[in-house]
């Protein structure tokens, strides 16, 4: 049984798994190397994920989802028929989907993955995608950092040791990692990062300017508009591709709107320098994580022995130079901007099952190899004056524990708040809170005399647990997480019951098109009978098969929507009978 890894992306998602010792992409049903992480609702009641949701966007825009990797770990829902989905059961879809390709591509069920997020996602984050992956069927062997995975896949094939930095900007957040590549380790130094910048804001920036450019020339607001500015955030997508190329090009859509002459189309040329000029301060906003990632790890960009590009984004020149001139380096181009993260975490993969299972693992350069992670941000408690006590620094080596022995603040309390929060600011409201534990059932006593002691785990995933144990009695206290934006256990089973009803309704949906198709199929040939030699047919069999078409017609002529179980019952027995005639 293969274990794959996979690349979870804001606009296009990839997969990967180890054959013949090297990680291989694994292209999807429709010959795709990367998936678009699109999942629309059709009218009809089908799902449709990928591409095939992403053509129909336009056309049916509140009922198509995209980017939701920037709603991972709140409380964001989408309604649909009736029924909420929330992040994790959206990309549970496109996981499923991407499973789904990798089955078939590998012949045999797949259960194990790796699964990457951006280095700067916080818990609630993680335990997302982690959740999303359990929904989707997966058993989540590990969540890796996608600069962590870029370099897994970089230093398979760069076996020299040295000091790397992975520059990964794509649709929807930037990161950088240092990262020492030594013999079979890989070690992260230090990371930084923006999850709320990526390419999705360079297509947002242009597409708000040829709008405010068509409002000038016509009169007409596209913007408010949503199907019609839909329509123009595509073109500004395909543009600022075709401007990573070519100095200029030429955005043209036709019957955009219209006015009381009549439709309006849009035509406008775009430069490079006019793409760069709008998007300045976003490919500056670059520059502060790639600074702080450099001071954390204690080195000058000198010291750099490559710099690697890591998402679609880094394909903008303006970006590129941006790269260069803040490291002195001119960026490494051997590695596949889009697909490299699943590689490395196919990498990974290859090497977890191996190990749990106990047989051959991938064995780069003849080793084990080691891979070791660090802490985005920094953990830390609230206590009293709302001030933020930092109990785990950023950048701390994964997996790491931390104990701290707590007390009352208040006279004879017999329970205590603890706000766990993520991020690097003083004052408590200033930063995350990941989650509330309450520790109850302590024994009235003046102010500072309990002695609580409360230990913090965090996996290699990067995600955190807590426990508690009272000193004075030596017994272990509970502890209840109130975080309201994690799906609980039951929640996530619901989900996985939905999913997989909607896997085996979905299945028989397609059996019952199919058979439909066969009608069609077995109506022209025998349609094609009557015409060549109806002269020659016994009345009786001529009547009897024209009675046998009229029967599958009945049913056939129906839209696939509007068919119920009883109509697909009675298509299949006219199917038979037809059959049978012919």
């Amino acid at each position: 049984m293969a274990a794959i890894g996979i690349d979870l992306g804001t606009t296009n998602s990839c997969v990967a798994a180890v054959e013949g010792g090297s990680p291989d992409v694994i292209p999807n049903a429709e010959g795709e190397r990367t998936t678009p992480s699109v999942v629309a609702f059709a009218r009809d009641g089908e799902r449709l994920v990928g591409s095939v949701a992403l053509r129909q966007k336009a056309t049916n825009p509140g009922r198509t989802v995209s980017s939701v990797k920037r709603r991972m770990g709140t409380d964001w829902r989408i309604g649909v028929d009736g029924k909420e989905f929330s992040p994790q059961e959206i990309s549970a879809m496109v996981l499923r989907k991407l499973r789904a390709d990798a089955e078939k591509h590998l012949g045999g069920e797949v259960t194990d993955a790796v699964i990457t997020v951006p280095a700067y996602f916080n818990d609630m984050q993680r335990n997302a995608t982690k959740d999303a992956g359990t929904i989707a069927g997966l058993n989540v062997l590990r969540i890796i950092n996608e600069p962590t995975a870029a370099a897994l896949a970089f230093g398979l094939d760069h076996g020299d040791p040295q000091m790397v930095m992975v520059y990964d900007l794509g649709g929807g957040t930037f990161d950088v990692s240092v990262i020492e590549i030594g013999d079979d380790v890989i070690e992260v130094l230090a990371t930084a990062g923006n999850n709320r910048l990526g390419g999705d804001d360079f297509d947002e920036r242009l597409a708000r300017h040829i709008a405010e450019t068509f409002q000038r020339e016509t009169g007409v607001d596209v913007a408010s508009d949503q199907v019609a500015f839909l329509r123009v955030r595509e073109a500004a997508e395909q543009a600022k591709k075709e401007l990573s190329s070519m100095e200029s090009t030429v955005v043209n859509l036709p019957f955009l709107s219209q006015n009381a002459q009549g439709p309006l189309h849009l035509e406008q040329t775009i430069t490079r320098t006019q793409f760069e000029n709008l998007t300045r301060d976003l490919v500056e906003a670059t520059t502060g994580p790639v600074q702080q990632a450099l001071n954390d790890a204690g080195i000058a960009a000198s010291e750099l022995g490559r710099v690697l590009l890591v998402g679609g984004s880094t394909r903008i020149p303006a970006v590129q130079r941006h790269v260069e001139a803040l490291t002195g380096k001119h960026p490494e181009s051997s590695i596949n901007p889009d697909e490299c993260v699943a590689q490395g975490a196919a990498i990974q993969a290859a090497t977890l099952a191996g190990a749990r299972s106990g047989g051959g693992a991938l064995m780069p350069r003849g080793g084990e190899l080691l891979l070791l992670d660090v802490v985005p941000m920094s953990f830390a408690i609230e206590t009293v004056g709302g001030v933020a006590t930092r109990v785990i620094e950023r950048n701390t080596t994964l997996p790491v524990h931390y104990e701290q022995v707590f007390t009352t603040a208040g006279a004879f309390q017999t329970k205590v708040e603890i706000n766990i929060m993520q991020g690097e600011r003083p004052m408590a409201s200033d930063n995350k809170s990941i989650g509330k534990f309450w520790l109850k059932g302590i024994k009235r006593a003046p102010a500072g005399v309990p002695q609580i002691n409360v230990s913090f785990d965090i996996d290699a995933n990067g995600i955190l647990t807590v426990t508690a144990k009272d000193l004075g009695t030596g017994n272990e206290q509970s502890i209840t997480i109130t975080d309201s934006e994690r799906m609980s256990d039951e929640e996530i089973q619901a989900a996985i019951r939905d999913a997989e009803a909607y896997a085996a309704e979905d299945a028989a949906r397609r059996a019952q098109f199919a058979k439909r198709e066969e009608a069609h199929k077995l109506l022209s040939e025998a349609e094609e009978r009557l015409r060549e030699g109806g002269k020659d047919m016994p009345k009786d069999d001529k009547r009897a098969l024209k009675a046998a078409i009229a029967g599958v017609q009945r049913y056939a002529s129906k839209r696939p929507e509007k068919m119920t179980d009883a109509d697909f019952e009675n298509l299949d027995a006219a199917v038979d009978e037809l059959r049978r005639l012919l």
